[in-house]
């Protein structure tokens, strides 16, 4: 079944990944409630404006999926996306419960694959298991990982989790996202329904400093 969604990206590095996406999802396309590349220029608008006119794309939305590109934290835009979809809203006399969300990391287009963040690290009893430089990600990416109670191990001797399903924000290749997008898609969902199975951080502390700065 389809879902309703919401890409998070930095516009000046990641617009092309966030058309390949609407362009693998083919028909269910018609469920993205966010910015297309006919959507109008908000970047002059006041920062109030912007937001509101976020929410109510948010808002609709059951699933998150964000684009995890090699300078997303320039953006002022993608962790707030990202802390409003995991957030319970009342508009009106609806409230909507927490986004599934799902990271997509961009491919390098200028050298190929996912060095930039991802390395393949083997462990003492010989495994294999992927690590990711955590200082590409914001906070509360990093705190919705690996956060699962009773974590789910790919294997139970080196304790590596589960990428798909031992994190509330799972992240996957733009190539393997692109292939199947809602098997992605519906894993972030699925998770949003029981979410209460894992350590859910909400907010963090630079958040909240960052939208003091507009008060």
């Amino acid at each position: 079944m389809a879902r309703k969604t919401f890409i998070s990206y930095k516009y000046s590095e990641a617009q092309g990944t966030r058309d390949k996406i609407l362009g693998a999802l083919g028909m269910d396309a018609r469920y993205y409630q966010g910015e297309t590349s006919t959507s109008p220029n908000l970047t002059d608008r006041k920062t109030e404006t912007i937001k509101n006119h976020l929410k109510k794309m948010i808002f609709d939305t059951s699933v998150t999926i964000v684009v995890i590109s090699p300078n997303m934290k320039l953006s002022n835009w993608i962790n707030w996306e990202i802390e409003y979809s995991l957030r319970e809203t009342t508009r009106e006399d609806r409230t909507s419960r927490s986004n599934g969300i799902v990271g997509v990391i961009q491919k390098d287009y200028y050298f190929g694959g996912y060095g930039w963040i991802l390395n393949s690290i083997r462990n003492p009893d010989g495994c294999s298991s992927r690590s990711i430089d955590e200082s590409k990600l914001y906070d509360i990416i990093i705190k919705n990982r690996t956060n699962l109670k009773n974590p789910i191990y790919a294997c139970p001797t080196c304790q590596s989790v589960d990428s798909l399903n031992g994190s509330y924000i799972s992240l996957v290749t733009e190539d393997d996202f692109i292939s199947n997008p809602n098997q992605y898609i519906e894993n972030a969902y699925e998770k949003s329904k029981k979410i209460n199975v894992f350590n859910i951080t909400k907010q963090t502390n630079a958040q909240k400093n960052w939208w003091s700065s507009f008060l």
